[in-house]
């Protein structure tokens, strides 16, 4: 079965962004970019909340960027196929290789395990990462560290106030100090 992941960068306080609503302290150096690109050519399907799905429509368009380097083109060859699923309640239409979710997360989770399919369902931005955290529906919780205290902000985690235990599975520390986390859900 196809795991579910969350996956994003955090501050080390805990949030992926901050009190003025400001993630500029994310900008990712060349190693820890070639991570996500390695880290994206496992996930067949991505899930989004619409403030996430909005930050990455730049990628739509970046390969006409002329000033992007090898790594963002590739990455961008990468993002623009991969089949996206948003959830909105704003949204009435959305771009490129994304469609608007026609259900609720748990129902869109379970069709999407029930296909064929390879590759992880990874859930983007917290709110919906939220969701999915409170009926247990996230297998794996991936961090990217950054050494910066915030002071306050969107959570990484969900404050639902339950329980869950998870086990290591990976870390990493960057040369920019960086450190990646990746934890399993115990079941």
């Amino acid at each position: 079965m196809r795991s579910v992941t969350y996956s994003m960068n955090v501050s080390l306080d805990g949030y992926i962004v901050g009190p003025d609503g400001g993630f500029n302290w994310t900008v990712p150096d060349e190693e820890v970019f070639r991570f996500w690109i390695d880290e994206i050519r496992e996930v067949g399907v991505h899930l989004l909340g619409r403030r996430l799905y909005e930050t990455m429509l730049y990628w739509e368009t970046a390969d006409q960027d002329h000033s992007l380097d090898d790594a963002e083109l590739e990455w961008a060859a990468l993002w623009n196929p991969l089949p996206k699923v948003v959830f909105s309640t704003t949204l009435s239409t959305v771009r490129g290789n994304a469609r608007l979710a026609s259900g609720g997360l748990a129902e869109e989770l379970e069709r999407l395990r029930a296909e064929p399919g390879e590759g992880d369902i990874a859930i983007g931005g917290a709110t919906l990462a939220a969701e999915a955290a409170a009926s247990g529906l996230i297998d794996e919780y991936r961090a990217m560290v950054y050494p910066v205290l915030v002071g306050g902000g969107i959570p990484f985690f969900p404050q639902h106030g339950r329980r869950v235990d998870l086990e290591l599975v990976e870390t990493r520390t960057f040369n920019s100090k960086v450190v990646y986390l990746r934890h399993r859900v115990a079941r």
